[in-house]
């Protein structure tokens, strides 16, 4: 169940993706062409805080044209830990540290076509330390009980995939 690489022409060179075309063999040998967007992969969390709270973010998301509440989430650098990723990413776009941190997993939003892969993490025993958006970020700050947050996944409110991931996982490890 295997697909052989025969080989790669990249198309695009961006800043956050890459765009390559692949030759390759399917299981049976037969000649097929598969495309591919690379990307470093990124890490999500999902911050609670002592009165039970998750801590969302709005922010307009160019790719599908509208505002969407998400956890906070940013792209890895290259070598970077996720952790390191993870905790830089919650202080940017919450102002948020955490003492507390959790591995939720790792997901593969969209795995045929994407080799992006999400690192989730439940942080909790949030201390204020300032908000430090990146150059071009608009971002508002949402506290939702994480009940809520859940129905509202569930109602198909909160659309973002690791946004669902990470909230479900915390709600049903916390149940």
């Amino acid at each position: 169940m295997i697909e052989q690489t025969v080989s790669r022409n990249e198309i695009y060179h961006g800043k956050i993706i890459n765009v390559r075309v692949d030759d390759a063999l399917d299981n049976y040998g037969k000649p097929i062409r598969r495309e591919v967007v690379e990307h470093p992969g990124g890490v999500g969390v999902l911050a609670i805080d002592d009165e039970g709270n998750a801590l969302l973010i709005r922010q307009f998301r160019y790719g599908v044209g509208e505002v969407v509440l998400e956890i906070p989430a940013g792209k890895l650098e290259p070598g970077e830990d996720p952790l390191t990723c993870g905790k830089r990413e919650l202080t940017e776009e919450t102002g948020y540290e955490a003492s507390d941190w959790e591995d939720l997993g790792e997901i593969l939003p969209t795995p045929a076509y994407d080799a992006e892969r999400i690192h989730i993490y439940l942080a909790r025993n949030l201390t204020f330390r300032g908000v430090h958006l990146d150059e071009n970020e608009c971002i508002a700050l949402d506290r939702v009980d994480l009940s809520a947050a859940v129905r509202r996944v569930l109602s198909n409110e909160i659309t973002d995939g690791k946004t669902q991931i990470a909230l479900m996982k915390a709600w049903l490890k916390n149940r």
